[in-house]
């Protein structure tokens, strides 16, 4: 049955009681701080505001001052107790029964405030960003394009989830331009290395896991403890280089092709709220390492769309709809490997997923995949790419759809602009 809110809330809406997305905002007001708050309908509720009102009464919250940050470090590093109470607190305070909120008109015009008056932000202070490479789709167009169909995936890839170290300092927010980042490409012939601005611009359609709390130095987290580690999950678009990345990646990986930029959706969805849309994860063959075996191996399932918006052109169009579901390493996996070593990981870090590719060449996460390396251009409406023009503007979207509901995560945008000359 669809929970019902006293907030009005569109059928279509990514924002239904169901899922209660987390997110940081400044309202569009002179002076205005950023603060927490979640998204519901057309609405955010700003938590500052509750907070401030103790109506978050429960053992865990009452005292805290998590709220009142400008980030949400704090609240994520609490663990899933705490994000469980202030779950519950929530949907009881916005249901359409409750009349704490909704009949005091004073504390609703003061908490509760329309999308189109707010500025959304990064929602957690980053302090560590990992990149990893799980789809296993992805891996073999990627693998097939440079090397060839006979050996497409290295061996290494079905034993553990390849990753690299990103950069933290150039995560955005959805809606940020993005700027043409210039770099060194592969010579012609006997010819120095191209410089310039980079001629391959690429998306590439991804997920990113929130961390909550984090482990000590020397310590691991067990994989099936490690869902208690992650708060939620953001849209991703980890932007590419190609050209500057072909020429970079050997020996070391990837580089400048990779860190001008990565934009993130505003709104975190939580574990809590995709809860009911868990399916079964691809089974993994050979078995990985006992340390990577889980009791439940588990994705979920998400829908997910790309469209662009061709440079002077009215209209968008769709060029990829894939699932979460594709991915073949799962994002406890991930979090696993990534402390098997000994390294720790912090509240508000970033993981994301790679590129999430499906079998079908309409599911595929990225134009490298899409026009094969440029080979074959992409026809955009009125125009055609074979890779991103200034100008043109790269927007995901992502859903769980439930009986009558949808649980979204709003959308993940960007608009390339000229690289300074």
């Amino acid at each position: 049955m669809v929970l019902k809110s006293f907030v009005e809330v569109e059928p279509e809406s990514h924002f239904p009681l169901e899922n209660l997305p987390y997110g940081v905002f400044k309202p569009d007001e002179p002076g205005s701080v950023p603060r927490p708050g979640v998204a519901i309908g057309n609405y955010v509720l700003d938590l500052s505001t509750i907070a401030s009102a103790g109506l978050f009464d429960g053992p865990l919250l009452k005292q805290s001052d998590c709220f009142n940050q400008p980030n949400l470090n704090k609240f994520v590093g609490l663990g899933r107790p705490a994000w469980k109470e202030a779950r519950a607190t929530l949907q009881k305070l916005l249901s359409a029964t409750e009349p704490t909120l909704r009949d005091n008109a004073d504390l609703r015009q003061i908490a509760l405030l329309p999308m189109d008056k707010v500025q959304m932000l990064l929602p957690v202070s980053i302090g560590d960003y990992t990149d990893f490479f799980s789809s296993m789709h992805h891996a073999k167009n990627c693998g097939t394009i440079f090397r060839g169909p006979e050996n497409p995936i290295n061996l290494n890839w079905f034993h553990l989830p390849i990753a690299y170290h990103g950069r933290a300092s150039s995560i955005v927010v959805s809606g940020t331009d993005i700027i043409r980042p210039r770099g060194q490409g592969h010579p012609t012939g006997n010819s120095a290395p191209y410089f310039g601005p980079s001629r391959k611009m690429d998306f590439e359609l991804e997920m990113a896991a929130v961390v909550g709390p984090g482990n000590e130095l020397g310590t691991t987290v067990d994989v099936n403890e490690a869902a208690n580690h992650i708060f939620g999950l953001v849209l991703m678009n980890d932007w590419s280089a190609r050209d500057i990345q072909a020429w970079e990646y050997v020996p070391l990986g990837p580089f400048l092709g990779k860190s001008f930029a990565t934009t993130i959706s505003p709104w975190i969805v939580t574990l809590d709220a995709l809860e009911p849309f868990a399916c079964e994860a691809p089974k993994q063959n050979p078995s990985p390492s006992t340390y990577l075996v889980e009791k439940t191996s588990r994705n979920y399932d998400i829908s997910l769309e790309v469209l662009i918006n061709p440079s002077g052109q009215a209209d968008s169009c769709v060029v990829t709809r894939s699932n979460f579901n594709h991915l073949y390493w799962t994002i406890t996996q991930q979090l696993a490997h990534h402390t098997i070593n000994g390294c720790n990981l912090r509240p508000g870090d970033l993981f994301g997923t790679g590129t999430i590719s499906g079998p079908e060449p309409e599911s595929y996460g990225c134009l490298l995949e899409l026009t094969w390396n440029g080979q074959k251009p992409l026809s955009l409406g009125g125009t055609s790419r074979t890779f991103l023009e200034d100008g043109d503007e790269v927007t995901f979207f992502g859903y769980c759809q439930g009986n009558g509901y949808k649980v979204g995560f709003g959308k993940c945008s960007g608009k390339i602009v000229p690289s300074p000359q």
